[in-house]
């Protein structure tokens, strides 16, 4: 009589390990993980626990808009966009991810707060030229300003990114995979926007997005 009992119980506490496990998963092939477990315990290896990572090689994803969150892990998960870093690391992790998860992510990292790298915001001239480029563009060149799609602070605009804040040498980077008609960047009018734009334009906005002041 007592067996019943005993596997009864036996089945609670493997279920109840399995909810345990589930809050530490690092499979992103297992659509039951939720998507903020996935950040602290995989995303964060390379932008940070909070969406604020260390090394400018990886974007900042706090305060980012959710609009652009999802359509960027649609993108890496379709594999539409098919820039080589981007593709490298973002193809396997998000094959397996489900519409459900892509949503949680965009909701975590959208509720994290954006930071400001402590040394950015030295050099006041190139600071000055890049705030000229993101408020008028560059007009000789028939570069539109950068405020006009991403807003007046950079905080971004539905599927257009915030910029405030993100690491200068990403944003430079990124530029160049827009310049680059092969860079695989779909559903965005950038390529056509900065082709013309000149070198030490893009290191300017960079900086001064970088520094956004308040």
């Amino acid at each position: 009589m007592k067996k019943p009992l005993f596997l009864s119980a036996l089945g609670l506490s493997l279920l109840a390990a399995g909810c345990a496990n589930l809050q530490h998963s690092r499979n992103v092939a297992d659509p039951a993980v939720p998507a903020k477990v996935l950040a602290e315990q995989v995303c964060s290896t390379c932008h940070g626990l909070d969406g604020n990572p260390v090394s400018p090689a990886f974007p900042r994803l706090a305060a980012q808009t959710p609009a652009y969150l999802t359509s960027q892990l649609n993108n890496f998960r379709g594999h539409g966009r098919s820039d080589p870093a981007g593709s490298e690391y973002m193809w396997g992790l998000s094959s397996h991810l489900t519409d459900e998860q892509i949503a949680g992510f965009a909701a975590y990292y959208a509720a994290q707060e954006a930071h400001r790298d402590p040394g950015a915001g030295k050099d006041a001239a190139l600071l000055a030229r890049g705030k000229d480029v993101f408020e008028k563009g560059v007009p000789e060149q028939n570069v539109m300003a950068c405020a006009t799609c991403h807003g007046p602070k950079a905080a971004g605009n539905d599927v257009f990114p915030r910029l405030a804040y993100q690491h200068a040498d990403y944003i430079v980077k990124q530029l160049s995979v827009f310049q680059n008609t092969h860079g695989g960047r779909p559903g965005t009018p950038m390529a056509a926007i900065v082709f013309p734009l000149p070198e030490d334009a893009k290191e300017a906005v960079a900086a001064y997005l970088e520094a956004m002041p308040d």
